[in-house]
C-alpha cells in the first residue's frame, strides 16, 4: 500500500533517483514528497536526523536512509520480481563495489567539474574521463553491468546520466567521444520505463545546476 511507503525526495537528486529507479521496478506504489532542501521539513530532521538529507525511504513509519542502503533494502524485502543483487556473493560483491565507485569517483569529480572554474575543474575533467574509461571497461560489451539483466550497478549510475550535458556544456569535452560504450549503456537504460520516469531531463538539470553555481559564488 502506498500508505506505508513515503519517499521524501528531491527531483534533481541522482541519489533520490536511485531509490524511484528502484522502487519502480518493483513495481511499488508510494507517496512521494518533495523536500525544500532550503528549508527542511520536520519530517525528514526526524526521519534522518543524523545526516538530514534525503532520500529517505519510509517504510511502515520507519526510515531507511542512505540511497545505496535503501535500494538493497527494496532490492530484499520486494524480492518477488526484478531482482537488482546477483544471487551469487561474489557478484553481489562485485556490484556493490561498482556502485560505490559511482558515489566515489564519479559525484566528486563531476560535481567540481559542472561547478568549477581553472586548473581544478581541467584537474576533475582529466579524472572524470579517466574514471568513466574505467567503467567502460569493466561493461565491456555486456548491455548492462551485471551481464544481460538490468541492476544495482545500472541503477547507481544511470543517474548521473541527467548530468552529461551540464559536464559536456561546463568542461567543453564530448563524452560520447571519450566513452562512446557508456553512452550507448545509458541509451539502453533510459529505454526502460522505470529509468526513464525517473530522471529528469538534462536540460532542466543544466539550468538548476547553474543556479546552484551562481549561489555558490555569491556567497
Amino acid at each position: 500500500m502506498a500508505d506505508d511507503i513515503i519517499l521524501l525526495d528531491f527531483w534533481s537528486s541522482p541519489f533520490a533517483m536511485r531509490v524511484r529507479i528502484a522502487l519502480a521496478e518493483k513495481g511499488i506504489e508510494y507517496e512521494a514528497r518533495e523536500e525544500d532542501l532550503s528549508n527542511k521539513s520536520s519530517l525528514l530532521l526526524k526521519m534522518n536526523p543524523v545526516h538530514k538529507q534525503i532520500p529517505v525511504l519510509i517504510h511502515k513509519g520507519r526510515p531507511v536512509c542512505e540511497s545505496l542502503i535503501t535500494v538493497q533494502y527494496i532490492d530484499e524485502v520486494w524480492s518477488h520480481k526484478s531482482p537488482l543483487l546477483p544471487s551469487h556473493p561474489y557478484h553481489r560483491a562485485n556490484a556493490k563495489f561498482w556502485a560505490d565507485f559511482a558515489d566515489k569517483k564519479i559525484y566528486p569529480t563531476g560535481k567540481l567539474v559542472w561547478g568549477a572554474t581553472g586548473e581544478v575543474q581541467e584537474a576533475a575533467k582529466k579524472e572524470l574521463i579517466e574514471s568513466m574509461k574505467v567503467l567502460e571497461g569493466e561493461l565491456g560489451d555486456k548491455p548492462y553491468f551485471g551481464g544481460e539483466s538490468f541492476g544495482f550497478t545500472d541503477v547507481a549510475l544511470i543517474p548521473f546520466y541527467t548530468w552529461f550535458y551540464s559536464l559536456e556544456t561546463c568542461g567543453d569535452f564530448s563524452i560520447i567521444a571519450n566513452c562512446p560504450n557508456l553512452v550507448a549503456w545509458a541509451k539502453r537504460c533510459m529505454q526502460r520505463e522505470s529509468v526513464s520516469k525517473s530522471l529528469p531531463d538534462q536540460y532542466k538539470v543544466y539550468c538548476f545546476l547553474m543556479e546552484l553555481k551562481k549561489k555558490f559564488e555569491a556567497k
